[in-house]
């Protein structure tokens, strides 16, 4: 079964607002072995209404359209539905006198416009509703389209208690319902081309089947690359196993580039990684003005493994406090004495620095976007890395903050840092 997502409003063609309500009920709807191939936004006119609502019902089995049920001349998706189903509106009186009750038990008057609001598409069924705007159940032809509200709360009640019951009716006997489940892995330090070339052999090999697992690539800026695994199955048990089947063959490709699944961060695997090895983490930023340990105090528990930061964003700062020799301050020793100073000024069993140049100007004769990443390390030499990275002022910090992190994950996972050598 198909169905189209179609939301109402003008204000989401400008941007006021986002469109919550058709990822909440894309998810719902994957959740429910519903496909879902079409989502469509369009404003407060009929004529477009009336248009977006038959080109959905062209290439799906239904639709669901949010927004439009209020009580104001520029709610007129119910004008819309009773044109595409070529019938009058019709004033449902119980209806009205159910808004009115509303309004009255919470000491108000109902306007009298909000009776707009009980109009029905002749033939329709009502959904009651979760605030003042009724929903609607409208049969098309051998077809079906839900009206809810766009207030996320009305709209996910009223899809939760009336819609989604509707829809498994119409997908039949269990037997012939399905899930659609996704896995997301994310990855850092490679681009999405190098990813899909890594892949292609894989995703070929996927394609040939209908039933196979479907691999999609997005591309999240500052998150890194997002490697989507989707999968069809009779149920959610054989969902996940196939997940899990389909994991295994992308990191067997991919390695170590994936830092996480899911709705884990950089810096809750970095975090992860130190607490299981006992081990402690102190900072010595400069380009990133203190935005790596904002990232790691968002993971809870942060204050057991990570010391502190120093934010040696002058030059001095990082002479007198860190000890980093006098000269300049974007170079390969200059990191790795801020890294040591780190370490030892916040007793820390890690250090890791970082200095480079943000722009929008060149700094001591390096381009902006370059980034010095330094890790002092229990029993071992300090190591640096120099990165080179694209964008304005703001992407470049962001970018430096994630790359570090990803520094120090390559180097947890690999065992270079266990507990047994930690200072």
């Amino acid at each position: 079964m198909r169905i189209d997502i179609v939301a109402v409003g003008t204000e989401l063609l400008l941007g006021q607002i986002a469109d919550t309500n058709s990822a909440w009920l894309g998810e719902q709807l994957a959740a429910a072995g519903v496909d879902s191939h079409f989502h469509q936004a369009v404003g407060d006119n009929q004529a477009r209404i009336v248009l977006a609502l038959r080109t959905a019902l062209a290439r799906s089995d239904g639709v669901i359209v949010c927004g439009g049920l209020g009580p104001t001349p520029d709610d007129i998706t119910r004008d819309a539905i009773s044109e595409v189903m070529n019938v009058p509106l019709v004033r449902d009186p119980t209806i009205v006198e159910k808004i009115r009750y509303l309004f009255e038990s919470r000491g108000r008057t109902m306007a009298e416009n909000n009776a707009r609001q009980a109009d029905v598409p002749q033939g329709a069924a009502t959904i009651p509703p979760a605030g003042t705007a009724p929903g609607l159940i409208c049969a098309v032809g051998g077809k079906v389209v839900y009206a809810l509200p766009g207030v996320p709360y009305e709209m996910s009640e009223m899809f939760t208690r009336a819609v989604l019951p509707d829809l498994r009716q119409r997908l039949g006997d269990q037997s012939a319902r399905s899930t659609i489940a996704s896995r997301v892995l994310r990855t850092w330090g490679t681009s999405e081309s190098a990813l899909a070339e890594l892949l292609a052999r894989r995703i070929e090999v996927l394609d040939a089947e209908p039933d196979n697992p479907t691999i999609a690539f997005l591309a999240s800026g500052m998150e890194g690359i997002k490697v989507r695994i989707t999968v069809k199955a009779p149920d959610t048990v054989t969902a996940a196993a196939m997940l899990a089947e389909e994991e295994a063959h992308v990191r067997e490709v991919v390695g170590e580039a994936v830092f996480g699944v899911d709705a884990e961060t950089m810096e809750s695997v970095v975090g992860a990684g130190l607490a299981a090895r006992g081990l402690t983490l102190g900072l010595a930023e400069s380009i990133t003005g203190g935005l790596v340990a904002s990232r790691l105090v968002r993971v809870p528990g942060a204050s057991t493994w990570l010391r502190g930061s120093i934010v040696a964003y002058s030059p001095e700062v990082k002479f007198s406090v860190l000890g980093v020799p006098d000269g300049p301050v974007v170079t390969e020793s200059a990191a790795k004495a801020m890294a040591e100073g780190a370490r030892r000024v916040l007793g820390a069993d890690i250090g890791l620095a970082l200095t480079g140049v943000a722009g929008p100007d060149p700094s001591e004769g390096r381009s902006p976007g370059t980034v010095i990443v330094a890790l002092a390390l229990p029993e071992h030499d300090c190591e640096s890395i120099e990165v080179h990275l694209p964008g304005d002022r703001e992407r470049v910090r962001q970018y430096a903050t994630i790359s570090a992190l990803d520094l120090l994950r390559r180097r947890l996972i690999a065992g270079e840092i266990e507990v047994s050598q930690a200072c």
